[in-house]
């Protein structure tokens, strides 16, 4: 079988001294080199369009590579191409750069000046990976295109309402012993919390899928963060403005791929719409729209549905309102805000109960609220009612402790 080599090096000389070393290793088959970064990744891209199959087994990347540096180059290429091996090649590989090489994705080092042993050694190496990598896809395997989950947005009416405790409550209580799991995905895009609410550490985001025209399941896991509770993630990127990236396309594909792997689909919209949010909201099975029982949220309750139904969204009739932090001395209660908006309101409501949550929240624990809890049996009750969960029974226990992975 002929390996396919595609030289990213920018260096004119680099590149033809490369090539001309490629050519004398036996069953491989050097391609045009790259000089920089983007042409790499258009490249592949191109290559890619038809199916797997398409791509050079290898990618070799010059450390001098640019305008994006050669590691993240690695970490993109390995996300978006990963039955590609991709081998760099470094005039100082060192272990320190062995090590960030192997975690950015590469699968292999080579110094340079490069010996004809230890390039063929390297690629061969690379070369295997990839072929079991394809082996393991099936040359072009995507997502089926069956019933998908069970797709549930849960918007805030306004900032502070409570609109990312409900959504991670929502989706552990959904979780199940059988099944194909529960994903949270954060489309906070500018200040997403769901990674603070349970410490999550990852190196990964969904700001990464954005123009990856194919999501397929390797790509997804490769962004998916599995907590030790079980419960998969998807967090919004730590630099918020990668949340630009995220369009409506990038956000429908992605949504798409999730519904396609998992039961049950939990994502946290926050309160500023935008055309991710947009294309969340008209996707959704259930659009949850939370506020507290006050003038001022249920004022943005009334504007974010009817900015909805302008822009062709969503109806108020098919949005459901969650009144959060509701006591019995509230002015406002469910019945007359669900008179005021035309949504509907939820039957359960959920009691204020700062110091239920306190602690929880500021050790990143979110999933240790106390089972007893009035704000967290409320908030599972409504999964009940959203046909997420089973009825709980009296005491019910905790999660089980899966170790994840962190990156």
């Amino acid at each position: 079988m002929t390996t396919r080599i595609l030289p990213a090096v920018g260096d004119p000389d680099t590149a033809r001294s490369l090539i001309t070393l490629l050519s004398q290793l036996p069953g491989t088959e050097p391609m045009r080199a790259v000089p920089d970064s983007a042409t790499l990744l258009e490249t592949l891209a191109a290559l890619s369009h038809e199916s797997v199959a398409g791509l050079p087994e290898v990618v070799v990347v010059h450390e001098r590579i640019g305008p994006l540096p050669a590691l993240e180059l690695i970490r993109e290429v390995a996300l978006r191409f990963p039955a590609v091996g991709v081998v760099l090649i470094s005039a100082d590989p060192t272990a320190g750069l062995y090590s960030a090489a192997m975690d950015a994705g590469a699968r292999g080092l080579a110094g340079l000046p490069v010996s004809f042993e230890e390039l063929s050694t390297r690629l061969a190496a690379a070369a295997q990976w990839a072929a079991g990598m394809r082996r393991h896809l099936g040359a072009g395997e995507s997502f089926g295109t069956g019933p998908g989950g069970t797709l549930i947005t849960v918007s805030g009416a306004k900032g502070g309402v409570g609109a990312t405790l409900l959504a991670t409550q929502l989706a552990l209580a959904a979780q199940r012993p059988e099944g194909r799991g529960v994903v949270l995905v954060d489309l906070d895009l500018l200040s997403g919390d769901v990674g603070s609410f349970f410490d999550v550490q990852f190196r990964r985001s969904l700001a990464d899928l954005a123009g990856i025209s194919d999501i397929s399941p390797q790509v997804l896991a490769e962004a998916v963060f599995t907590h030790r509770t079980g419960l998969s993630m998807l967090i919004a990127p730590a630099e918020g403005e990668r949340g630009e990236d995220v369009t409506d396309t990038t956000a429908r594909q992605l949504l798409a791929a999730v519904r396609a792997r998992y039961d049950t689909v939990v994502v946290d919209c926050g309160s500023q719409m935008n055309a991710a949010t947009a294309a969340a909201v008209e996707l959704a099975d259930t659009a949850l729209l939370v506020t507290t029982p006050d003038v001022i949220s249920v004022r943005a309750v009334n504007r974010m549905v009817r900015m909805w139904d302008r822009l062709q969204i969503r109806k108020a009739e098919g949005v459901t309102t969650v009144v959060n932090r509701l006591t019995r001395s509230s002015a406002i209660q469910p019945q007359l805000i669900s008179r005021i908006t035309g949504t509907q309101v939820a039957r359960q409501a959920v009691p204020a109960n700062f110091k239920e949550l306190q602690e929880a929240q500021d050790a990143g624990r979110i999933q240790d609220l106390d089972v007893k809890g009035p704000v967290r049996r409320a908030m599972w009750a409504l999964a009940t009612e959203l046909g997420l969960a089973a009825p709980q029974p009296t005491g019910g226990g905790g999660h089980s402790r899966r170790k994840g992975r962190r990156g």
